[in-house]
């Protein structure tokens, strides 16, 4: 399997490729008040509003830095009841890719109940690299508000 690596903070984690639309670089967001938690903005994705998560807010609780190898990877979010979105996943230098099977990532032992899109782990050098399982990136709430309000912008 081919995954694209970035940072969130110091530390290292990766999206599975075949979930992967295309990579931009940062774009200007229209801020949607009153957002859920980690909610970044919309943007105009060819000519769809796209609703857009700062990764790094998410995980960390501080906004990703402005950068030239920050991106927004836009992927195929598909909802709970089977609907398919474009979601945008704010990142920081989302510019490497990694092969590996999807074996060679293990359960990091740790339960992670606020956060169950942070999967297995795998070894790249001297960092653990961890596995963010793009449907469980929002709860059936937030992905009701997030993809109603991108509707009705």
């Amino acid at each position: 399997m081919l995954f694209l690596l970035f940072d969130l903070g110091i530390d290292r984690y990766a999206i599975d490729v075949r979930q992967v639309k295309e990579v931009l670089p940062l774009l200007a967001l229209r801020v949607l008040p009153q957002a859920p938690t980690g909610v970044a903005g919309l943007c105009n994705y060819r000519g769809l509003p796209v609703p857009v998560l700062d990764l790094c807010l998410m995980v960390t609780g501080k906004r990703a830095r402005e950068r030239l190898s920050t991106r927004i990877i836009m992927v195929h979010y598909e909802g709970r009841a089977g609907e398919r979105h474009i979601l945008g996943l704010i990142a920081e230098h989302a510019t490497e890719t990694l092969r590996r099977d999807g074996s060679e990532f293990v359960e990091a032992g740790v339960r992670q109940d606020e956060t169950p899109y942070l999967g297995p782990v795998t070894q790249l050098r001297d960092q653990l690299v961890q596995w963010v399982k793009i449907e469980n990136l929002l709860t059936p709430e937030v992905q009701l508000r997030l993809f109603t309000m991108a509707a009705e912008s």
